[in-house]
């Protein structure tokens, strides 16, 4: 055994008794199920029906929320120890993760997409339970049409007929890449040349901007030496070449704020989890 698998099987001992050291004193959250007691105020009233006053009620109710969340805790582990290195612990936890979100995505598509698009348009009568107002609808028989494309699909299981399924492929990747081109021309394409042409000298409500017009001629000056550089067809040489170094350097800082926002996104996920565990489950932090 190597020395960083004793030194890690070591510190998961010890903390695995941290943890039954503070279980057993009540400083966390039990890991079996509890019974929660709520008091709630009910009138008291006498023989003939008339409010006389108050009394406490106590109610006892069984919380899971010990439970679930120690197991929560126990993947967010699982999930960390991919630090250390490889192990069947996180190939668990990314199992039942992935497992878990395709069963949810399988049922939410089945309920939200097959149900009200196919089934309710083929036979109203058959879905009118789940979905009301389509019980005296008329059913419209072109929809065998993407009925048949969703069963050529499923013949990708079949090594004999998975051929077929490069027809239902096709139509998706066809349909989704001409309907997704029209969208991204005028969100993406067209709104960012909207947002770059814009006037270099910046006058607002109040005059002219001083940080506006120095805004815009920064724009204006990084979009032309980015697109220098990508100018193959003259050699980068003189003042061309200068910009198209300058271009260099827009293009490098525009990947590093894009790389900077990512880990930011990261490092705010990596703050949740450790939020849940010191505070959620350990009670180590307070507030």
């Amino acid at each position: 055994m190597s020395r960083g698998r004793i030194v890690f099987l070591v510190a998961g001992g010890l903390f695995l008794a941290f943890l039954l050291f503070r279980s057993a004193t009540g400083g966390m959250v039990p890991p079996w199920p509890h019974t929660v007691e709520t008091q709630a105020m009910e009138p008291q009233y006498n023989e003939f029906g008339l409010l006389v006053g108050e009394n406490a009620v106590t109610t006892g109710a069984t919380s899971w929320k010990g439970p679930l969340t120690w197991f929560a805790a126990f993947l967010t582990l699982c999930i960390l120890s991919f630090l250390y290195d490889d192990n069947p612990l996180y190939k668990f936890a990314e199992h039942l993760f992935v497992g878990v979100s395709a069963a949810y995505w399988m049922v939410m598509g089945f309920w939200t997409t097959l149900v009200p698009n196919l089934f309710g348009k083929l036979t109203p009568n058959l879905v009118s339970g789940v979905l009301e107002g389509v019980k005296d609808n008329t059913p419209e028989w072109h929809y065998v049409i993407p009925l048949i494309f969703g069963i050529l699909l499923l013949t990708r299981i079949s090594e004999k007929f998975g051929y077929l399924s490069r027809l239902s492929l096709a139509f998706i990747v066809g349909t989704t890449a001409g309907l997704n081109f029209v969208q991204y021309l005028k969100s993406d394409f067209m709104l960012q040349i909207t947002q770059t042409i814009t006037p270099l000298v910046a006058i607002g409500a109040e005059g002219f901007s001083f940080w506006g017009t120095f805004s815009n001629i920064v724009l204006f000056v990084g979009v032309i030496c980015g697109l220098i550089y990508f100018f193959f067809s003259k050699e980068h040489t003189g003042v061309f070449g200068a910009a198209s170094r300058i271009g260099i350097w827009v293009l490098m800082i525009s990947f590093g704020a894009s790389f900077g926002f990512t880990v930011m996104g990261r490092i705010a996920l990596l703050v949740g989890r450790m939020e849940f565990l010191l505070r959620d489950w350990m009670n180590l932090v307070v507030g």
